[in-house]
C-alpha cells in the first residue's frame, strides 16, 4: 500500500478547482497517508482562471505554483516532479473529473508497480456525440480500448492524462523538453520507458474528460501536434501509426500519387471536420494527408 503520494497537476487556462476539491476530500479518508496537491499554472493568460485556482490554496497540503512564461507540457511536467516530496507522483490533467469515490485507494494498492495508467472515459452526451469531432473521436478509440487492449500494447496506449508512477523513475526518464508545441510527449515518454524495460502497467482506474473544443480548434491542435510529430519523427520511426503509414507509402512510391488523391479530396474533408456531422474515418484520413504534405515540404 502506497503511503506518501503527491498529486500533480499542470494547468493552461482551465479552472480544475472541482478535481482539486474532490482530490483532496478523497485523500483527507485515508487514514496515515502523506499527501500534497501541487497544481501548475503555466502562465494562463485568463485572469478569472488564476483567481478561482489560487483558492486551493486554502486546502490542505495544496500548493499552486504560477509560471511567468509559457513552457510548455513537457518543461511544466518535469518541474512538478522536481518539486514533489514523496515518492510517488500521480499526474492528472486538469481538465478532467473523478467518476469514482474510491479514485485514489486504487492507485494506492499499486506499490508494487513503476508506472500505472488508469485510462480515461466519457460520459454520454448525444448533442456532443452528433456534433463535437474531439468527443466521437475519443468515442470510437475508447470502444476499443479497454484495459486488456491496452495492455496488449502498453507503451504505444499510454497517455499522460492519469497515470501514477514513482518519482525515481520520473526524474531518471524525464518528459523530452525539446517538444515545447502540443502533442506525442506522451507517446515519447511511453518510448523511453519502453528502451528502459520499464513496465507501464495498465488498470481500470479511468478519469472522465469532460472539456471538449470546438472543430476548429481540435484541427488546429490536431496541426500542432503534426508539427511535433514531424520534428521527432526521427525518435519515433516504427511507433506511430502516422509514421509507419507514411513510411511505407514513400517504400512503396506512393506517395506523389497518395498526395495527389488527398489534395483533391481535401476541401471536401475539411467541410466535414469544420461541419456539424465529422466522421472520424475522416479525420483520420486528413491526419495522414497533413502529416505526409509536412514531409514532403520539409523535404524542399
Amino acid at each position: 500500500m502506497i503511503t506518501e503520494l503527491s498529486i500533480l497537476i499542470p494547468t493552461y487556462n482551465r479552472d480544475c478547482t472541482t478535481l482539486v476539491q474532490a482530490l483532496s476530500a478523497q485523500a483527507e479518508k485515508v487514514e496515515s497517508l502523506r499527501y500534497e496537491i501541487i497544481i501548475a499554472d503555466d502562465a494562463s493568460p485568463l485572469s478569472a482562471v488564476k483567481e478561482a485556482n489560487r483558492t486551493l490554496r486554502s486546502l490542505p497540503h495544496c500548493r499552486v505554483e504560477e509560471a511567468t512564461a509559457n513552457a510548455g507540457r513537457c518543461v511544466t511536467r518535469n518541474r512538478l516532479a522536481a518539486w514533489a516530496c514523496y515518492a510517488y507522483l500521480l499526474f492528472l490533467d486538469s481538465d478532467v473529473q473523478l467518476p469514482q469515490p474510491d479514485f485514489l485507494l486504487r492507485y494506492l494498492a499499486c506499490a508494487e508497480h513503476d508506472v500505472v495508467y488508469g485510462g480515461v472515459c466519457l460520459l454520454p452526451d448525444e448533442p456532443l456525440m452528433r456534433h463535437n469531432l474531439r468527443y466521437r473521436y475519443e468515442a470510437a478509440f475508447l470502444r476499443t480500448n479497454d484495459v486488456a487492449a491496452r495492455q496488449s500494447k502498453p507503451y504505444q496506449n499510454f497517455r499522460t492524462t492519469n497515470f501514477l508512477v514513482r518519482r525515481d523513475v520520473m526524474l531518471a526518464h524525464p518528459f523530452d523538453e525539446r517538444i515545447r508545441r502540443y502533442g506525442y510527449e506522451d507517446v515519447l515518454f511511453g518510448r523511453s520507458l519502453a528502451a528502459a524495460g520499464i513496465a507501464i502497467t495498465h488498470i481500470d482506474n479511468p478519469v472522465v474528460v469532460d472539456d471538449f473544443e470546438s472543430n476548429p480548434d481540435f484541427l488546429r491542435k490536431t496541426h500542432e501536434g503534426l508539427q511535433t510529430l514531424l520534428q521527432m519523427r526521427h525518435v519515433m520511426q516504427g511507433y506511430s501509426e502516422l509514421t509507419v503509414w507514411s513510411d511505407n507509402a514513400a517504400r512503396w512510391h506512393i506517395s506523389g500519387l497518395c498526395l495527389l488523391l488527398y489534395a483533391a479530396a481535401r476541401p471536401f474533408i475539411r467541410r466535414n471536420l469544420l461541419g456539424r456531422t465529422p466522421h472520424v474515418l475522416l479525420y483520420q484520413v486528413y491526419r495522414l494527408g497533413e502529416y505526409m504534405r509536412l514531409c514532403r515540404d520539409a523535404r524542399r
